[in-house]
């Protein structure tokens, strides 16, 4: 019998002439400080990802901070392996993650040097990228539109490959709608190509000032911001001291918050209306059946829980995120519960396209195909402002979460009986169960590489 082999895998092109599946393409949609709850609001992000998909119900930002988070995301490592700890220098931002060399080894350029992948990146790159090098492309990047003055949705530019472009007032230039232009322009010129590509679609709503488009505005009109039982929390003696010393808000704080909270729904109205576009235009292209679409955030965000207004907090509402995945051999409608990080993009990203990556998080292909492999039993929050007592680190299992801040005070909550973390039980639990968290949180602490993290959640 005579074995038909396909010559283009050999070149990083993909191959389909002789029966084998070609390799994805893989698309990533970040979203900018969105909670997982406003996800749902958003209609074409249910009807064409989570119900055509797999909605991860438990997927957490390591660090839930944009650059941190977006260094993760890229690298595949905590915090406290890739360096980048806040949103500027010294310890953070984009000359932070530039300076430790991180740029050589991203998910992008192993995609492009070892998976032969064409590669783009489209919109926020990482805190501080506008002031220090707004002509810089980095390596590992075919094209190039990073966006400079980073959360304006008028009078800004767009560094597009080496070359600055400016955009000024006009409705015509609201960012997130160039942003879907420019996405959907490059998916029309990279499908004739034999190669599969990866894109980074990074827009910045529903960040502050989270300005909705004109055709947008006041659309949730009507809204209010959820006010679940932690809302405005009224007895935090149980929380560290410098929440037990914030006032309750006021009814005008809240009607603020209200506010706030449209604002932000109606900001990403646009992306919503992004994420629609990139599918038609990826079935249109006849790729939509063999491209994985990730839809992502760097970061929760806190709308009153707990009398925070804030991201950069081991709370629920801060650390979780929204994760949707559509594509090849995903079971529509399907939801895992499964606890994810946002150290297993990279992973995944790499897994899916047939290369190695090394990175502290697992892929998720086997979640995504509905497997139930054997998986970890934690993950580390983390959070690191300088020498502040707000400084911590945190575990976070099925069942509980444990926090312990750099001046010594800690927090435990039951999530199956306390899901809003309401009472902490750190003084009343049993010290055996304390005990052992207090290990395991330290093991996750100092993990590092060759599988060294993977262990450290994987304890029992």
């Amino acid at each position: 019998m005579v074995l038909l082999v396909c010559l283009a895998a050999l070149f990083g092109v993909g191959c389909s002439a002789f029966g084998a599946a070609p390799r994805p393409n893989i698309i990533l949609v970040l979203a900018d400080d969105l909670d997982f709850a406003s996800t749902q609001k958003m209609p074409e992000l249910r009807s064409l990802l989570t119900e055509e998909g797999v909605s991860f119900e438990n997927a957490f930002a390591s660090q839930p901070l944009c650059c941190p988070a977006r260094a993760t995301i890229l690298t595949g490592l905590y915090s406290h392996n890739h360096g980048v700890k806040e949103n500027r220098p010294p310890d953070g931002g984009f000359e932070k993650f530039r300076n430790e060399g991180l740029e050589e080894t991203t998910i992008a350029a192993r995609l492009q040097q070892e998976g032969g992948y064409q590669t783009a990146l489209f919109g926020k790159y990482l805190n501080g990228y506008t002031e220090a090098a707004p002509g810089h492309v980095p390596p590992g990047w075919d094209e190039w539109y990073g966006k400079l003055i980073e959360l304006k949705p008028y009078n800004y530019a767009v560094n597009h490959n080496g070359k600055v472009a400016e955009y000024g007032r006009g409705t015509e230039n609201f960012y997130t709608d160039v942003l879907s232009g420019q996405v959907t322009d490059f998916v029309r010129r990279a499908a004739p190509d034999p190669r599969p590509f990866f894109m980074y679609v990074a827009p910045t709503a529903p960040h502050d000032p989270a300005t909705p488009a004109e055709r947008h505005r006041g659309a949730f009109a009507d809204e209010e911001v959820p006010h679940p039982p932690s809302f405005n929390e009224e007895d935090v003696s149980d929380k560290p001291s410098w929440i037990q010393k914030t006032d309750r808000f006021s009814e005008e704080d809240v009607s603020k918050i209200d506010d706030y909270y449209r604002q932000r729904l109606e900001s990403m109205l646009a992306v919503d209306e992004m994420v629609a576009s990139l599918v038609e235009e990826l079935e249109a292209a006849g790729e939509l059946d063999n491209t994985y679409i990730f839809f992502n955030s760097d970061n929760g965000y806190l709308q009153g829980e707990h009398r925070e207004n804030k991201k950069d907090r081991p709370y629920e509402e801060s650390a979780r995120v929204p994760l949707y995945v559509r594509g090849p051999g995903i079971p529509a409608g399907s939801k895992v519960e499964k606890l994810a990080l946002n150290t297993d993009l990279a992973p995944t990203f790499a897994d899916l396209a047939g290369v190695g990556f090394p990175a502290d998080g697992r892929s998720l292909k086997p979640l995504l195909r509905g497997e139930d492999p054997q998986w970890r039993s934690a993950v580390l929050l983390e959070g690191f402002v300088g020498n502040r007592a707000r400084a911590y680190g945190a575990i976070r299992t099925e069942a509980y979460k444990y926090v312990e801040y750099a001046n010594g005070e800690r927090e435990l909550y039951g999530l199956e009986a306390d899901p809003y973390e309401m009472e902490s039980l750190h003084e009343s639990a049993d010290p055996s169960l304390v005990e052992g968290l207090k290990t395991e949180l330290a093991a996750l602490r100092s993990c590092a590489g060759d599988g060294g993290c993977q262990e450290a959640e994987d304890a029992p």
